[in-house]
């Protein structure tokens, strides 16, 4: 049960990343960005991720579903950071 509500956190978290990216790209400004924001977010995700390989490997030997969702996570917010990086002056 605690997965799935550790799913929906990180869905309702992943919608949010889509929309920063494409205000980013619209807008090709980063003002107001905090980059070191972006980097403990990832650093979280990786703390996700470990937490669901431990956990996982220890309990039945597979990868848990909710590891795709903190991948697809941190390759938005990635994806966010590099852009922030990319038009951090304009």
């Amino acid at each position: 049960m605690a997965e799935i509500f550790e799913a929906i956190m990180l869905i309702c978290f992943g919608f949010a990343w889509p929309m920063s990216i494409y205000k980013l790209l619209k807008t090709k400004s980063s003002k107001g960005k905090s980059l070191y924001f972006l980097g403990i977010i990832i650093i979280g995700y990786i703390a996700g991720i470990i937490h669901e390989l431990i956990q996982g490997y220890n309990s039945n030997g597979h990868v848990d579903y909710v590891t795709y969702l903190y991948l697809i996570n941190i390759i938005m917010v990635s994806t966010d950071l590099s852009l922030s990086i990319k038009y951090r002056n304009n």
